[in-house]
């Protein structure tokens, strides 16, 4: 067979209900005909039967390795105290552990926790314990993990570039090992509908994939991002951001270049103007001066990498605007420069955005897991806390996305959260700045506008329309199947 042929699809676009049922002939990974009854003895034909179908959905801010390692960990995402997230260890321990091997936790929120952690409390014998956070910034250990990891005592509770560099050290497994993970992980994404992905992992995402793809992972489209620790091998390999990752069978690109300002929310690290209420301070910026973030990013630039900036505070947003206005990228570079989170913005900032022509990449699930830390430590700023609206009305190209696995890698909640403001029954959390369904997929279908002829067959197949449910049944709204690159997966 030479193509495939989808009959009976009824065409969802960005606006409103969907189209009668068309078929849609599919040949060499794009569209090549739509219409009534179509022939083609030499496609694979496969009856849709009037089910919807819509470009394929992005997610626009992954982290592979751990996203795909998060279900192997002990989930302490239920944990309301230090106390309890010790209790949740204890227990896994006490119905059986191998004292060899290390016990991962995943998931702790100590935002708002009353009591205090410490590594005292995660004794539990000689087994080794390290608990990562769930903005993933932050990584809480006992003193045998410290012993193991050879790390000094006062490290115990470790932020920002040090638990990242911890966190790596942790989810260390074979290359085949991972790749088993990840490509388990990616066909749960294309049972969501999921078609593509910018994947931020913190090591040589561009050799990963090149070798995912060329041992048979074929069944998702990647942006592969690079980080500084891997500039000086990209730059001397000549690649730069919208090339083809060899070996990748143009099913992977190189992305952008991945920089930070600042921390998180959760860890109370996020920079901001006004400080925080309990921890004091005003969080972590990342670099010691404008100048430095500036020199990283032009450096990212000249050698063809177009830069995309972790910013979540205000006081960070601000300053990764300006380093974008100094490097003035022009709208012919091969991708947009973007900025990732922009959780808490000032107002004089929106329009920012649009005049230099940065996309902001977004996730609306953080917005419903933080809403309460925010009211807490953002108290009297949270109108402007994740304000997609604002961006939407300023003409901002927005990119959504989960940040998995900080959130789950599921399109459906995060437009779900995006559109509604709301999850398990909550009233909205500031609704005013919801998004419309219509901004909300576009922004999810990875720079598509539609189904036309010539594009790109990356496809969702669903069993309803987006357009007919009820905005909080978006969050579970059945999906069919994918097609990527004109293959069914």
């Amino acid at each position: 067979m030479s193509g495939l042929l989808l009959a009976g699809a009824r065409l969802v676009g960005a606006q409103g209900t969907a189209s009668e049922p068309v078929d849609v002939l599919v040949r060499d990974g794009r569209i090549a005909e739509l219409g009534p009854a179509l022939a083609a003895a030499d496609a694979e034909r496969v009856e849709l039967d009037g089910r919807f179908l819509m470009p394929g959905l992005w997610d626009g801010h992954v982290h592979t390795g751990q996203w795909a390692a998060v279900s192997r960990r002990l989930d302490l995402s239920a944990a309301g105290s230090a106390a309890e997230a010790a209790a949740i260890v204890r227990s896994r321990v006490d119905a059986g552990w191998d004292p060899d091997e290390i016990l991962l936790g995943y998931g702790f929120r100590d935002a708002l926790w009353p009591d205090t952690p410490s590594a005292e409390l995660l004794a539990v014998g000689d087994v080794a314990v390290a608990l990562i956070s769930a903005d993933v910034h932050t990584v809480w250990s006992n003193a045998a993990l410290l012993r193991r990891m050879g790390l000094a005592d006062h490290e115990w509770w470790l932020n920002e570039q040090p638990a990242f560099d911890l966190g790596v050290r942790l989810s260390a497994a074979d290359d085949a090992t991972v790749d088993r993970w990840i490509a388990d992980a990616l066909h749960a994404a294309n049972a969501r509908g999921v078609t593509g992905i910018v994947d931020l992992d913190m090591r040589d995402t561009i050799g990963a994939w090149g070798r995912r793809v060329s041992g048979g992972l074929r069944s998702m489209r990647v942006r592969a991002c690079v980080y500084p620790i891997d500039f000086d091998t990209v730059r001397a390999s000549g690649l730069r951001s919208g090339d083809l990752v060899p070996g990748s069978a143009g099913l992977a690109t190189v992305g952008w270049y991945k920089l930070f300002t600042d921390g998180a929310l959760n860890s109370r690290t996020a920079w901001t103007v006004d400080p925080y209420p309990d921890a004091g301070g005003t969080g972590l910026p990342t670099y010691p001066t404008d100048a430095d973030l500036l020199a990283a990013a032009r450096d990212a630039w000249d050698a063809g990498l177009v830069p995309t900036i972790h910013a979540i505070g205000d006081r960070a947003v601000t300053q990764a605007l300006d380093t974008f206005a100094a490097l003035d990228i022009p709208a012919s570079a091969p991708l947009p420069p973007r900025m990732e989170h922009a959780q808490l913005m000032l107002a004089s900032d929106v329009p920012r955005f649009a005049e230099l022509g940065i996309s902001a990449s977004v996730q609306p699930e953080h917005a419903m897991d933080d809403r309460d830390v925010a009211d807490h430590h953002w108290a009297g700023r949270t109108e402007r806390a994740f304000a997609f609206r604002w961006l939407y009305e300023a003409g901002v190209a927005l990119e959504l996305g989960s940040d998995a696995p900080v959130a789950p890698l599921d399109p459906w909640a995060t437009i779900a959260a995006a559109v509604t403001r709301s999850r398990d029954g909550r009233e909205p959390w500031h609704p005013e700045q919801a998004l419309p369904l219509s901004a909300a997929l576009r922004a999810s279908w990875g720079g598509v506008a539609g189904i036309a002829v010539g594009g790109v067959a990356d496809l969702a197949i669903l069993d309803a329309d987006p357009h007919a449910v009820e905005a909080d049944a978006l969050r579970t709204l059945p999906v069919h199947g994918a097609v990527v690159d004109g293959r069914l997966v």
